[in-house]
């Protein structure tokens, strides 16, 4: 699996921009005092179908930035839709947060450019904090207060938005999956926000580490029972207990 870099910090002003005008990344110790993320985008989409995907099944993966202060309820960003409500969304999964580093990253590995939201998430922040993301880490971000559940797991889907087949190999490989959050205290947040992390004091796993699980063969079951042990979400609590009962 690909290995994260050392932190990343935005350049407060000065530095180069990117063609969607967000500040390059880049390594600077002065930088490491900047110590909260801030929450760049805000993204929600309409149900609609993948024009280039023969099948038309109704998806909500188009994501895109909105304006203004967004309310979010336990189960969701209000005005956000979901296609298949099965695998997606619900109260373990109510919001879905990739970061601008791993855009960065993303950008320079497919040589091009990528609006906020292509990835499916609901929340685009400028980083995941100095520490690494874990399950039960807690987010304050504007009166919404959330709880980091678990990895998303790339489908099918994730793919044709992409317009790449290979793409759900590709999204595994670089083991830069984002994280899902449930919501703890509803409220409102718009773009610009503080995200005030508050990690876990439980030994929980990272969020990285379950997200590598899920595309190995070889299952670890120290890490299935550590997950277990946490407040991860029921799904992915599903596939925990499944694995374990075949390791027992």
């Amino acid at each position: 699996m690909a290995t994260r870099p050392n932190p990343v910090y935005f350049l407060e002003d000065g530095g180069e921009r990117s063609p969607r005008g967000v500040p390059m990344l880049c390594h600077s110790p002065i930088l490491e005092a900047m110590t909260r993320p801030q929450l760049l985008s805000i993204n929600i989409a309409q149900l609609e179908s993948i024009p280039w995907v023969k099948k038309k099944a109704r998806t909500g993966i188009f994501k895109r930035p909105v304006d203004g202060p967004v309310r979010v309820e336990h189960d969701g960003l209000v005005g956000d839709h979901i296609g298949s409500v099965k695998y997606h969304g619900g109260p373990d999964q109510a919001v879905y947060i990739y970061s601008a580093q791993d855009y960065a990253w993303w950008e320079s590995e497919l040589g091009r450019d990528l609006p906020f939201g292509i990835f499916g998430e609901n929340l685009t922040v400028s980083d995941l904090g100095e520490t690494v993301p874990k399950v039960g880490d807690r987010w304050q971000i504007g009166e919404v207060q959330l709880e980091l559940s678990g990895p998303r797991i790339p489908c099918l889907t994730l793919a044709q938005r992409m317009d790449d087949p290979h793409f759900v190999k590709k999204f595994a490989q670089a083991n830069r999956g984002g994280c899902y959050a449930r919501v703890l205290q509803p409220g409102e947040m718009k773009p610009g926000d503080e995200v005030i992390v508050s990690p876990t004091q439980e030994g929980h796993p990272e969020i990285d580490r379950l997200f590598a699980l899920w595309h190995r063969r070889d299952k670890d079951l120290d890490l299935i029972e550590l997950g277990l042990r946490s407040p991860i979400s029921i799904r992915c609590r599903e596939d925990l207990e499944k694995w374990k009962a075949r390791l027992s």
